[in-house]
């Protein structure tokens, strides 16, 4: 089965139902691919869910994350710092490293900059590329 992480904006836009991106949710929900997390990114799901919709739907989303059998919580150990434009989003570059994940599912262009880096490799796929490779 596949490990990805999946950035907060992906993530975001996999909740709602009429959402073109609901596919990626729904996978994760009927445990078609590993999703890998560390403690910071659940931080920021949190953080991000409460803001652009209730704590109460935040609370419920991290809930299931964290209780999915296709969880794989992560502890990275060292940080690469490979994405200078946007320092927060290295946490999901550490993250994929460290589960050996196959990449990271992300519409940010901050993560292009990857697509330079020879070691260590990180790939990204768009969030369309991902849900349309899946269906």
């Amino acid at each position: 089965m596949q490990r990805i992480v999946l950035d907060t904006n992906c993530l975001l836009m996999s909740l709602p139902r009429i959402s073109p991106f609901r596919t990626i949710w729904d996978m994760f929900l009927k445990g078609q691919f590993i999703l890998c997390v560390s403690t910071e990114i659940i931080e920021e799901y949190s953080e991000i869910i409460s803001k652009k919709t209730t704590s109460e739907i935040a609370n419920n989303v991290i809930a299931t994350i964290l209780n999915a059998h296709n969880t794989a919580l992560v502890t990275p150990y060292f940080r690469f710092n490979l994405i200078q434009n946007d320092k927060d989003d290295n946490k999901f570059v550490d993250c994929c490293i460290a589960a050996n994940a196959k990449y990271i599912v992300s519409n940010d262009r901050h993560f292009d900059i990857l697509k330079q880096i020879e070691f260590p490799h990180v790939n990204v796929i768009s969030a369309k590329e991902f849900s349309d490779s899946c269906l």
